[in-house]
Formats: C-alpha cells, structure tokens, sequence
C-alpha cells in the first residue's frame, strides 16, 4: 500500500539504500536527513508498505527541479525496493504515486539518473516509459 513515510521507517530506509542501491549511510545520517527533508516542500517521498504488517518495502524521492533553462519538474532522487520483494509491480506503483504528484504540482516532467552498469533499471525505466535522453558523467569533490 502507498503511504507517507514515517520516522519509524528509518531503520528499514537505511536498510533499503544500503541493499538496493548500495549506499552504506549510518543510521545517524538516515535520521538527519529524514528530519531536513521530510517537512520540506520541495521533497516527496511515499513509501509502500505491506498490506498486512504495514512494514517499509520500497519508497521513491523526489525534489522540485528548477533551474533557468526549463520548465520545473521532479528530479528523482532515489527509487528504490528491497531485493526480495523486487519484480512485484512495487517500483511501478511508486513511480505512478509520483507522476500523480507531478501531474497535482501543474509540473512538466520528471527526470533521473541511473548508474551505466544498472541494466535492469534502465529496462524497467524504458518498460514505464521513460526515454534515455542523454549520457553522462557525474563529477564530484568533497568539501572540507
């Protein structure tokens, strides 16, 4: 079932990142940046739970992307079940909780990035419509 996310998923947020998209975060860091983002209005994140016990499988995150060379739209940030409950529509029914939200926002797109070595992603993205429209690097340097 779609639902808001809560505080208490935080421990299984921190699971989900770290099994099904390999981020290794503390539970510290997970707890900080549920607490910045979830009251934020430029942030949508819905999760999908089980029927029965209510727990975290999956959840989506999006942001507001803004910028002076388009119209806003979502930039998806993270989309993302755990592996064993992967391939049973999950993925597909957050993906069209947020479209929804777009549509509700009057926004005119939703974009995201995925890794080069994520075939099965790519797939799955192509599968609900999505278009690669463009390769990419990503550049970073740490602050200190």
């Amino acid at each position: 079932m779609l639902r808001s996310l809560t505080e208490s998923d935080i421990p299984v947020l921190q699971e989900i990142n770290k099994d099904a998209l390999g981020y290794r975060v503390t539970l510290e860091t997970t707890r900080q940046q549920f607490a910045k983002l979830h009251d934020d209005s430029k942030h949508v994140m819905i999760g999908f739970s089980d029927d029965q016990t209510d727990s975290l499988l999956g959840y989506v995150h999006a942001e507001i992307y803004e910028c002076l060379y388009a119209e806003s739209g979502f930039n998806i940030l993270a989309l993302a079940v755990l592996p064993d409950h992967q391939g049973k529509g999950i993925g597909t029914k957050l993906m069209k909780a947020i479209e929804e939200q777009a549509r509700k926002q009057r926004l005119a797109f939703i974009r995201l990035n995925s890794g080069s070595e994520r075939l099965e992603a790519h797939g799955f993205y192509r599968q609900i419509g999505y278009l690669s429209t463009k390769a990419q690097l990503r550049f970073i340097k740490t602050i200190e």
